[in-house]
């Protein structure tokens, strides 16, 4: 005996047609001498049921689309891991949230962020060279101060900076320096900046980039009642921080609390605000001040290594204006770098950060790296 065909293939479901067809047409006359329209829809309704493949049955009110796919499935994506650009899913495509639970909000897309200090001068050459850079760098530049030489004056900026770093003054946010304020008041560096720079009276502001919140703080201590502890910026720097709802938080100025540089030395005038900074969870704070390319290992405003909740500090005044040396290695210095200009680019994602030094073209100096928020 020859077995038939298996009863879900195609083959199969025709054969059941055929035998069902046949087993119409054996049926007593009383019912063949229906009505020719009836047995129509008899043959029509027969039809259907053997081109069924015996789903199982669905319940009462529901349809048969409504029912979970046959395997396993889940209530929502499932993410199976993560990189820097985004997270990867598994598991079947889910079309919208299930009853009951509720969406979570965007990731807000990277964002980049380019700093340098201690930029232009009429007498050098390396605000171009790094400018350059700038034109297929797109981001947020973050001025760090001595933004031009030698007195930061309307002049000085009109015939120094404009012409080189000038053309993205659009995406620029700046923090002041010490040449700044060799005009009075700062008034060409505010005049030329506008509303980007802050109120002209106290020049400290802040802002979103991404999810991360940054903030620019005034180091000219003595031009804005102080920096210590309970001064107005030091009150004002507390509160913005306790208002932000950013994971991630950057913070720059002018003058670095820590350097190994030669020159100036480190300015510990600014440890009250580096110290409410920590105590708030920050994770990098930038500086110009000294011409030249320094990163710290993550610590607190003491110097102290602190791998948990430190931050790590850049010097990064290497914008174009001139070089300077160092000294001894300060504690927790990585990387230490003179003669060479150049750029930090940050990335900023939703959870922690790159870094890269781009050198001015001709030059191999660079350095770069990842960490994660606290």
């Amino acid at each position: 005996m020859t077995a038939g065909p298996p009863a879900g293939t195609a083959t199969g479901v025709k054969r059941r047609a055929a035998e069902r067809g046949r087993a119409l047409t054996a049926t007593p006359a009383a019912v063949r001498r229906l009505r020719p329209g009836v047995v129509a829809v008899l043959m029509t309704l027969l039809a259907l049921t053997a081109c069924s493949p015996n789903p199982a049955r669905t319940p009462a009110g529901a349809t048969a689309a409504s029912q979970p796919p046959a395997g396993p499935t889940n209530s929502g994506p499932t993410n199976s891991g993560s990189t820097n650009a985004g997270s990867t899913t598994s598991g079947p495509a889910i079309a919208g949230p299930s009853p009951g639970t509720t969406q979570a909000s965007p990731t807000p897309a990277d964002q980049a962020l380019i700093a340098a200090g201690d930029i232009a001068s009429c007498d050098s050459s390396g605000d171009e060279a790094t400018a350059r850079l700038l034109d297929g760098m797109p981001g947020t530049v973050a001025m760090l101060g001595d933004s031009v030489y030698p007195d930061g004056s309307r002049s000085d900026f009109a015939r120094c900076y404009a012409t080189s770093w000038g053309r993205y003054k659009d995406r620029t946010r700046p923090a002041a320096g010490n040449h700044e304020y060799q005009t009075a008041g700062a008034s060409g560096y505010f005049g030329y900046f506008g509303a980007a720079a802050g109120d002209p009276a106290r020049g400290y502001y802040s802002y979103d980039l991404g999810a991360w919140h940054v903030v620019v703080v005034n180091s000219n201590c003595w031009a804005v009642g102080g920096c210590g502890t309970g001064s107005p910026q030091e009150r004002w720097l507390r509160a913005d921080l306790a208002a932000s709802t950013k994971k991630c938080t950057l913070a720059y100025w002018h003058h670095p609390l820590f350097t190994s540089g030669n020159q100036h030395g480190p300015s510990t005038v600014m440890r009250p605000i580096f110290a409410t900074l920590y105590n708030a969870g920050a994770e990098v704070v930038l500086s110009g001040h000294e011409h030249n390319y320094e990163r710290f290992a993550p610590q607190d405003p003491r110097g102290r290594r602190d791998n948990a909740r430190g931050i790590r500090a850049w010097v990064v005044g290497t914008g174009g204006a001139s070089h300077y040396g160092f000294g001894n290695p300060a504690p927790n210095s990585e990387v230490r770098n003179t003669g060479t200009y150049g750029v930090l680019r940050l990335t900023l994602h939703a959870g922690g950060y790159d870094w890269q030094f781009v050198p001015q073209a001709g030059r191999s100096f660079t350095d770069r790296g990842s960490a994660t928020c606290h």
